[in-house]
C-alpha cells in the first residue's frame, strides 16, 4: 500500500475507451473532502455573441458537440493549487466604445431578439407597474389655449370657429395614429384630416339645422372608403385589420370634432371653456382621485361663469361638467401605454377637446 488516498484508475483488457465509466469515488477523510471542496469563480457567457457577464459559475472550456470527455485523473488537491489555478474573478473589461453605458442611457443590454430600447411604459409593465404617464402641464397648457380659442371664437361666427376647430382636427389624427405606435402614418393621418374638413364644410353649406346629417354622412362614407383602402392593401391580414381600426378610429375622432360647429355657440363657449379649467386642474401635482374631484368641480364652475354670461345659466353647470368627464377620459386615453413627448404634444392637446365635442353638441 501507498500513502495515496487510492490506486490509479487503469483500464482493464478490451477496454472500450468511448465507453469509459468514471472511477469510484475515493473515500477520503473529513478533512481531503473539505481540501477537496473547490469554489469555481469566473466569467461565464449568456449567449456566443454577448459580453463576458462575471457569475460564480466556473470557467469551462468549449468542447466540441460531438467530442466526449478524456479521461480525467484524480489527484489530491492542495490549498496553495487551488489558488493559483483558480484566482479571483477579474473585474470585466471596460467597454471600448465611446458611447455611454446602457444604464446611463436608460435601456437594457443588447439581445439577439433585436432592439431592446423600450418605452418607459413598456418597462413599467414588464416591471408591473402601471403604464400610465400623463402629459403633465405643458400639453395641459396647450390644451387650455386652445380651448380658450374655441370659446371666443364661436359666438363670433361659424367661419371664426373653422380655424381653430381645423387645427383640432389635425393634432387629433396625428396624435391618434402616434398613439396606437403607428408612425409614420402619412396616408392615414391624411386621410382622417381629410374627413374632418369634409364634415366642416358639410356642416358650414347645410347649416346648424343640419349638422346632423352633415357630420354622419361623412363618417359613414370615411368608414366605406377606409375599409376600400385597407383591402387593396397588400400587407398581412394583422397589418391591415391594425391599420383599418386605426384609421377608422381617426376619422371619427376628427370628425365628431365637427360637432363644435353644429352646437349652439354658447354652448360651445361653455363646454370648451370648461375642458380648459379642467385639465389644467388635473394637471396639477395632486393625488389621482382628488385631481379628478377638483377637476370635475372646478369644470362645473367655469360652466356656471360662462353660463352666466352667455345666457345659459345653471345648465352651463351640467354642460362644463359633462364635458369635463369626456376631456378626463381623452386625457386618460392619451397618457396609457405608448406615451412619448410627441404623443403628449398632439394626443394629450387634442383629446381632451375632442372627446368633449359630442357631448357639448348633444347638450347645446
Amino acid at each position: 500500500m501507498t500513502n495515496q488516498p487510492y490506486e490509479p484508475y487503469e483500464p482493464y483488457e478490451g477496454y472500450d475507451p468511448y465507453q469509459q465509466q468514471p472511477p469510484a469515488q475515493p473515500q477520503w477523510g473529513y478533512e481531503e473532502q473539505q481540501y477537496a471542496t473547490q469554489q469555481w469563480q469566473g466569467q461565464t457567457w449568456e449567449t456566443q455573441t454577448h459580453a463576458p457577464v462575471p457569475t460564480a459559475a466556473a470557467p469551462q472550456a468549449a468542447a466540441p458537440e460531438t467530442a466526449y470527455p478524456a479521461p480525467q485523473s484524480y489527484e489530491r488537491p492542495y490549498v496553495a493549487e487551488q489558488q493559483q489555478a483558480y484566482p479571483a474573478s477579474p473585474q470585466p473589461p471596460a467597454p471600448t466604445s465611446a458611447s455611454p453605458e446602457p444604464a446611463a442611457q436608460g435601456f437594457g443590454p443588447a439581445t439577439l431578439a433585436g432592439n431592446a430600447r423600450i418605452t418607459d411604459a413598456q418597462r413599467a409593465r414588464l416591471e408591473g407597474r402601471s403604464p400610465i404617464i400623463e402629459p403633465g402641464m405643458q400639453p395641459a397648457l396647450l390644451t387650455a389655449l386652445l380651448g380658450l380659442l374655441l370659446a371666443v371664437a364661436a359666438p363670433i361666427s361659424s367661419y371664426a370657429l373653422v380655424v381653430p376647430l381645423v387645427i383640432l382636427q389635425a393634432v387629433t389624427a396625428a396624435g391618434w395614429f402616434r398613439l396606437n405606435g403607428m408612425w409614420p402614418a402619412r396616408q392615414g393621418i391624411a386621410l382622417a384630416f381629410l374627413g374632418g374638413v369634409t364634415a366642416d364644410v358639410a356642416v358650414l353649406v347645410a347649416g346648424r339645422d343640419q349638422a346632423p346629417a352633415a357630420i354622419l354622412g361623412p363618417l359613414g362614407i370615411w368608414v366605406l372608403l377606409t375599409l376600400v383602402l385597407q383591402l387593396r392593401s397588400h400587407a398581412d391580414p394583422d397589418t391591415r385589420m391594425y391599420g383599418l381600426m386605426a384609421t377608422v378610429a381617426s376619422s371619427a375622432l376628427a370628425i365628431f370634432a365637427t360637432g363644435y360647429l353644429g352646437a349652439d355657440p354658447d354652448a360651445v363657449s361653455v363646454g370648451a371653456a370648461a375642458v380648459a379649467v379642467a385639465v389644467l386642474a388635473r394637471a396639477l401635482p395632486l393625488p389621482t382621485p382628488a385631481s379628478v374631484a377638483v377637476s370635475l368641480l372646478a369644470a362645473a364652475g367655469a360652466g356656471i361663469a360662462v353660463g352666466g354670461m352667455t345666457g345659459l345659466g345653471t345648465k352651463g353647470a351640467l354642460i362644463g361638467a359633462s364635458a369635463a368627464v369626456c376631456a378626463l377620459v381623452g386625457h386618460r386615453a392619451a397618457s396609457y401605454d405608448y406615451p412619448s413627448r410627441f404623443v403628449h404634444f398632439t394626443a394629450g392637446v387634442a383629446l381632451p377637446l375632442t372627446a368633449a365635442a359630442p357631448v357639448v353638441w348633444i347638450l347645446h
